[in-house]
């Protein structure tokens, strides 16, 4: 049986360690998170197959031999990692389009995204350009991150495209718009001649605007 001392004392110690092993998971978390940024980053501007763990963890700031704490292997670090990329880019959708809607909220995006600004931000701009090229060669799990962060965009684009447009309709066009941006963006890109490579934006840009003109009164 407990003495009365022995029970308060219990009754000290519980809340004051709870407190410590929340503040552990945070501290997890956030390490997690820092590892997944860097990680990002790397992706966009070398592509998954020339990232190394060990020099994700030393841009981290962290050592090769954490690595496992977070993740049990390298393709689950590209899955997350791109998994991340996508929740940027839902982020950057909603804080440029804001409370518009329809062809008013695809047209901001349309200007944001074919601009010099993003062209020349490989390390923070979009997933789909960044990879599109190399997402076949992906594994699975990486890949399925991949689908599921083209379904997420398509959907957003659904969201403004239908009504009016019929759903499958607006599933197609959707589809197709999000191809012809990112294409858009990775020929520009690669054009070294930034008057050329400007002119490429200016010419999507302003062909994605008369597509919606068509499509959506």
């Amino acid at each position: 049986m407990r003495s009365p001392a022995k029970a308060n004392l219990l009754q000290t110690e519980l809340p004051l360690g709870r407190p410590r092993r929340l503040r552990g998971i945070r501290k997890g978390e956030a390490t997690r998170q820092s590892i997944l940024r860097h990680a990002a980053r790397a992706i966009r501007e070398a592509g998954p197959e020339q990232v190394g763990v060990a020099d994700v963890m030393r841009a981290a700031g962290l050592t090769h031999g954490g690595f496992y704490a977070h993740f049990p292997s390298k393709d689950a670090l590209v899955a997350g990692a791109i998994e991340g990329m996508f929740a940027e880019g839902a982020a950057r959708f909603a804080a440029v389009t804001g409370a518009a809607t329809g062809k008013a909220a695809l047209k901001a995006w349309i200007q944001s995204y074919l601009s010099p600004d993003h062209r020349d931000n490989r390390a923070g701009g979009c997933a789909v350009a960044a990879l599109n090229t190399e997402a076949s060669r992906l594994e699975p799990v990486a890949r399925a991150a991949f689908e599921a962060g083209l379904r997420g965009i398509a959907a957003r684009f659904v969201r403004h495209l239908s009504p009016p447009l019929p759903p499958e309709e607006a599933e197609a066009a959707a589809w197709s718009l999000m191809a012809e941006l990112s294409g858009t963006l990775a020929l520009a890109r690669v054009i070294a001649d930034p008057k050329l490579s400007n002119r490429i934006l200016e010419a999507g840009r302003d062909a994605a605007m008369r597509r919606l003109d068509a499509l959506l009164p």
